[in-house]
């Protein structure tokens, strides 16, 4: 045989029965679920080659884990670090973010900006931009109907009209009748 001789990969029982494991069970990360079988194949004695056409990938993909493997056992079959700058948000920190998001409303304002809760936090305004756009929250926008209260209040050719029946007769839109379900309508 050409090229460098294979290191046997021998697995304990234990070892064994985790690495079959995380090759069955469906929540397994697909990632580490392939490890396995590679590494499960790999303990059959198969060559690199062998292992490598019957899972549809390289002979090197299969040489690097049977190496790590061997080298680190199942620590070898988790995936490494990776590079660039580590995190500098604590779990604290998005959390805080997060409830006051959706618990509070800041003073004087309708919903909250980027920057009130980074000044609050301490940390920057691009990072509560990610945090909300991780938990999918949009406090800019309302999903909820508001009714306006000023008496200036005038609609852009939305066919407005006063509600009497409403606090204050404030003016509905044809839009915010709709969205009421009839409300609106029973109280003209």
């Amino acid at each position: 045989m050409a090229g460098k001789p294979r290191r046997p990969l021998v697995l304990s029982e234990d070892e064994r029965r985790t690495v079959e494991g995380w090759a069955k069970r469906g929540k397994t990360a697909q990632v580490l679920a392939y490890r396995s079988r590679i590494i499960l194949r790999c303990a059959e004695g198969l060559d690199n080659t062998a292992v490598a056409r019957e899972m549809g990938c390289t002979r090197d993909t299969v040489g690097k884990w049977r190496n790590r493997f061997i080298d680190r056992r199942l620590d070898g079959l988790s995936d490494e670090a990776r590079p660039g700058a580590p995190r500098t948000l604590i779990d604290a920190q998005v959390e805080e973010v997060v409830v006051r998001t959706l618990e509070e409303v800041p003073e004087g304002a309708t919903h909250w900006s980027k920057r009130e809760p980074a000044k609050r936090v301490g940390i920057s305004a691009s990072s509560v931009r990610r945090i909300w756009q991780a938990f999918g929250l949009a406090p800019h926008r309302v999903e909820e109907f508001k009714i306006s209260t000023d008496p200036l209040h005038l609609p852009t050719g939305n066919g407005g009209r006063r509600v009497d029946g409403l606090p204050g007769g404030v003016l509905v839109d044809r839009f915010a009748t709709r969205s009421l379900g009839g409300f609106a309508e029973s109280m003209a």
